[in-house]
């Protein structure tokens, strides 16, 4: 993964090229909970750079 600024806000969208999945995935796992922590702006769900992480680090040490 690149490196991106920790508080950085990323869009579904963002996320979803991010780790590769299509959005459809993204917002699965936000409605079963599975997915990072999400945030909403307004009308908008963004996803903070630093609980994307977080929750990356946490799926790693699920599969080690």
């Amino acid at each position: 993964m690149k490196h991106v600024q920790q508080d950085r806000l990323l869009s579904p969208e963002a996320l979803g090229e991010l780790v590769d999945v299509p959005i459809a995935t993204i917002y699965k796992w936000r409605s079963t909970g599975r997915g990072p922590k999400g945030l909403r702006v307004g009308k908008h769900l963004r996803y903070r750079m630093s609980d994307v992480e977080a929750w990356l680090d946490a799926c790693a040490g699920e599969s080690a």
